[in-house]
């Protein structure tokens, strides 16, 4: 078992010299305040950082009583020696609209969990359907307001404010930005803030009449400490999409924020031969990514088999997906 690495809402931790034997730095105590600079993510110091890890399924479906337990992130801090963790609070399906006190409640007590082990957080407002994220713009300020205002003083906390939007132009996704940007702002002046992308967080990629990255480089989101969405599924994604993402990490600051081996519906075969080569990708532009997902959902994408509970986080209870993205995290 790996060391244990628990800290506290994102302080920094004395120096290496000062850690009693057998603990190591948290991911948050390790680098503090992320910063964007130039195209870069950077720790405090203004070092470049690559952050790994997960991201949760829909918290509807995979919350806290239905997985996501004390247990469960042990395993992700200690024994994946994951160094983030998205939360994902689906909006529609069942998600936030239905009861916006109780899945601000439950995000809330997933994050906790999660800066407890000293893990980054990702606090994903996930849409999809309506993909236009204006129609959400409600919802967004309300929620992201109680969220910025909470946790306003913790180094561990990322904002993503929508997951895919799609079938809707980069003007509408900028405008959508630049209203919920200013909410979080007023109460976080620091925190990374992470912005989706056209054509389901492809950086236009996969959207017909987009100009792809062009369209962002030309008419940035205004503000700082803000990177862009890209997600990939490697085994619909292949070497065009690696070529565009290396093309566009020159000029744009981007954050992995969903990933996968399979195909792009969560589902299929997977392809770890091209998820390596997305991997190295990533490493060689230093872009931070959470692969999905972390439940034991049915589907491909889930990384523990169905029914595992407390008691059962091993290695013998990890899908073919499990195995490979614990190895590729644990590879350091």
């Amino acid at each position: 078992m790996y060391p244990s690495r628990r800290g506290r809402l994102g302080g920094k931790s004395k120096a290496d010299a000062d850690e009693p034997d057998g603990v190591s730095e948290t991911p948050v105590e390790r680098h503090g305040q992320l910063q964007v600079v130039g195209t870069t993510l950077c720790d405090d110091s203004g070092d470049p950082v690559q952050l790994r890890g997960m991201s949760t399924h829909g918290i509807q479906w995979f919350g806290w009583e239905e997985f996501l337990t004390d247990a469960a992130l042990d395993a992700l801090a200690d024994d994946w020696q994951a160094d983030c963790c998205r939360i994902a609070m689906y909006v529609q399906e069942g998600g936030y609209e239905t009861d916006p006190e109780g899945f601000t409640d439950e995000v809330r007590r997933i994050v906790d969990a999660v800066l407890d082990r000293g893990l980054y957080a990702i606090v994903d407002f996930h849409i999809h359907d309506p993909g236009d994220p204006l129609a959400n713009l409600d919802h967004a300020t309300t929620f992201f307001e109680t969220v910025a205002a909470e946790y306003a003083d913790s180094e561990g906390v990322i904002y993503e404010i929508c997951n895919e939007p799609n079938g809707v132009a980069w003007d509408r996704i900028k405008a959508y930005a630049e209203a919920v940007i200013p909410v979080i702002r007023r109460y976080d002046p620091k925190g990374p803030i992470v912005v989706g992308t056209r054509g389901w967080s492809s950086l236009g990629f996969a959207e017909v009449g987009s100009e792809g990255p062009r369209e962002i480089i030309e008419n940035p989101v205004d503000g700082e400490n803000l990177l862009y969405a890209y997600h990939f599924y490697a085994s619909t994604h292949g070497q065009w999409e690696r070529d565009r993402l290396a093309a566009a990490a020159d000029e744009l600051p981007i954050f992995v924020t969903e990933c996968g081996s399979m195909e792009a519906d969560g589902d299929g075969t997977n392809d770890f031969e091209s998820t390596r080569e997305f991997m190295d990708v990533l490493a060689d532009n230093t872009i931070s990514w959470a692969f999905w997902n972390y439940s034991d959902d049915w589907r491909t994408s889930g990384v523990w088999t169905e029914g595992t509970t407390d008691g059962s986080w091993t290695e013998a209870n990890l899908t073919p997906t499990g195995q490979w993205v614990r190895e590729t995290l644990r590879d350091r």
